[in-house]
């Protein structure tokens, strides 16, 4: 279930026989977050959402780890997309597209962002390795899709360079949340008007 609590925030609880996960944002606070998934890289990588889309969120989640990670990080973008789109309402006066090239030490990744109500990601992202710590780099891309399709955004992630995995993984988090964060902020010039000649960025 999904409810809003206020304008441009609100609270998604989802549960399954596999997890239990309760999300609540804040598309206008400063990036403060409370993030417990019982994954700890994972943890890091949705502080580094928060934080960088200044964006307020709260992730718990309870999952069937003892299986594999993939249930809890999927529902957890599920959710997470899900709260995104609950808060942005009809998405009137936002920027709605944005861009950037993001740096990591010796690694460099572009993302690009329509916030549209049409779900779409292109992943152009690979990894020298399985896993980073004992997190499966496949993952990420499961993450950014679920986030994608329930948010209603167009995502595009692409890694230009880098060397070091955990770089690579978290400067697509941190790009990710950048873009976000501009294509959500209000637009002075269109203020209370829907960014589309349809009229609508609810698919």
């Amino acid at each position: 279930m999904a409810t809003a609590t206020k304008s441009r925030s609100a609270k998604v609880a989802r549960k399954t026989n596999e997890t239990d996960i309760s999300v609540s944002v804040d598309l206008d606070g400063s990036g403060v977050f409370n993030i417990n998934t019982g994954i700890g890289f994972f943890d890091h990588m949705l502080e580094q959402l928060s934080k960088h889309a200044l964006i307020d969120m709260t992730v718990k989640a309870r999952g069937d780890l003892h299986i594999d990670d993939h249930h809890t990080v999927e529902d957890t973008g599920i959710a997470i997309g899900q709260a995104l789109s609950q808060a942005l309402g009809e998405r009137r006066g936002i920027n709605r597209y944005a861009s950037l090239d993001l740096p990591m030490d010796e690694t460099m990744t572009r993302a690009a962002i329509d916030v549209s109500g049409r779900p779409y990601l292109i992943w152009k992202v690979k990894f020298s390795r399985d896993k980073v710590g004992s997190f499966d780099t496949e993952l990420f891309r499961e993450f950014f899709h679920a986030l994608a399709q329930n948010a209603g955004i167009t995502l595009h992630i692409e890694n230009l360079y880098g060397e070091n995995n955990h770089h690579i993984a978290e400067t697509c988090f941190k790009a990710t949340a950048r873009v976000l964060r501009m294509a959500i902020e209000p637009d002075p010039r269109q203020q209370g008007i829907i960014p589309s000649t349809k009229g609508t960025l609810n698919g």
